[in-house]
């Protein structure tokens, strides 16, 4: 057997809530709190479904409720936490104070979804949606071997060069001649000529060897 429903269906409003139903509805939650959503129409007097009684209270009637437009951090919480959770607006609901599930699923499809879409983005998957068409990076610079290599032979020849050269010394090594020959002639031979004493010595010498 399926579950029994919670209200009879002939004795039921359908449509748009009053004002006086509203009344009671919140009259009854605030003296009796939220819950047995099954009883509480005719415990506090409503011609109304349970699940429609809790539907009206959650997304109008209960005080905590944020009226007016999302706001931008809003809308970036509620994409990311739909690119975590999808489309489990309960649990995104529950995450996101003062908005309701049934309002973040109708906003969610009739400006996020577009704002998505403007940015390139796949509302489904987060993804881009064409991401072939993104401009790759530009390769790093690589260096020119081929010019490395010869500056590294041109500095070698340099450097043979150098030391054929003598360390790129430039060494005249010419040796002149003196302008005035006869004059070192001349100072060169008073330079032979032994000193007097060494003469007379000698002299002394040779005279006792012809005595003996």
């Amino acid at each position: 057997m399926g579950r029994s429903p919670c209200c009879e269906k002939a004795h039921t409003n359908k449509g748009a809530w009053s004002k006086e139903e509203d009344e009671r509805l919140i009259s009854y939650i605030r003296a009796h709190g939220e819950g047995g959503w099954r009883s509480l129409p005719k415990a506090a007097g409503l011609l109304r479904c349970g699940k429609s009684c809790r539907l009206r209270w959650i997304n109008y009637l209960r005080p905590d409720l944020k009226r007016g437009n999302f706001t931008q951090e809003e809308d970036e919480v509620i994409i990311k936490l739909h690119s975590l959770l999808g489309n489990k607006w309960s649990l995104i609901a529950g995450r996101l104070a003062g908005r309701t599930d049934n309002e973040i699923k109708n906003y969610w499809n009739t400006h996020i979804k577009r704002k998505l879409l403007s940015r390139g983005m796949d509302p489904l998957t987060h993804r881009p949606i064409n991401p072939a068409a993104e401009t790759p990076p530009p390769p790093p610079a690589r260096e020119n071997k081929s010019s490395s290599a010869d500056n590294a032979s041109t500095t070698t020849e340099e450097k043979e060069e150098e030391e054929n050269d003598g360390g790129g010394l430039d060494l005249d090594l010419c040796i002149g001649i003196p302008s005035h020959p006869n004059k070192y002639r001349k100072d060169a031979s008073f330079n032979l000529k032994p000193p007097p004493a060494a003469a007379a010595a000698e002299d002394t010498v040779v005279h006792q060897l012809r005595i003996l």
